[in-house]
């Protein structure tokens, strides 16, 4: 898991510079002001959760791995469902997507609080 979240945490940064770049550059003109800022919303979470998942990466052995793995998990998700409810709205209008978003969040929320717990509970020194 932890070379899985290492290498997943180093794409979802390039993609979220791609996507970053798309919205800016290529969407620009396309998306009205609004709907330009989900998308760059999206790729903002999408960043700081795949440098979240970095970490996790870099801290594995000093955590509890049942509760790195988790919280890993719910970061993936929470990019899968939140990120990418709102890439897909923005570009196809389905509203359907909308309420997917919170999903998305509260999965960045379980992750943060579970890395924290994990990390009270069982830090281990090296």
């Amino acid at each position: 898991m932890q070379r899985l979240f290492i290498i997943t945490g180093a794409a979802l940064m390039a993609l979220a510079v791609i996507l970053g770049a798309f919205g800016a550059h290529g969407l620009r003109d396309t998306l009205e002001p609004a709907r330009l800022a989900a998308w760059h919303t999206a790729v903002q979470y999408q960043a700081w959760h795949a440098l979240g998942l970095l970490l996790l990466g870099a801290l594995y052995a000093r955590l509890p791995e049942r509760g790195a793995r988790a919280a890993g998990l719910f970061m993936l998700a929470g990019i899968l469902l939140f990120s990418g409810s709102l890439y897909l709205l923005m570009l196809t209008g389905m509203r359907w997507l909308g309420p997917i978003t919170p999903i998305g969040g509260t999965a960045f929320v379980i992750a943060w609080l579970i890395l924290a717990w994990s990390a009270w509970k069982g830090f281990k020194h090296p």
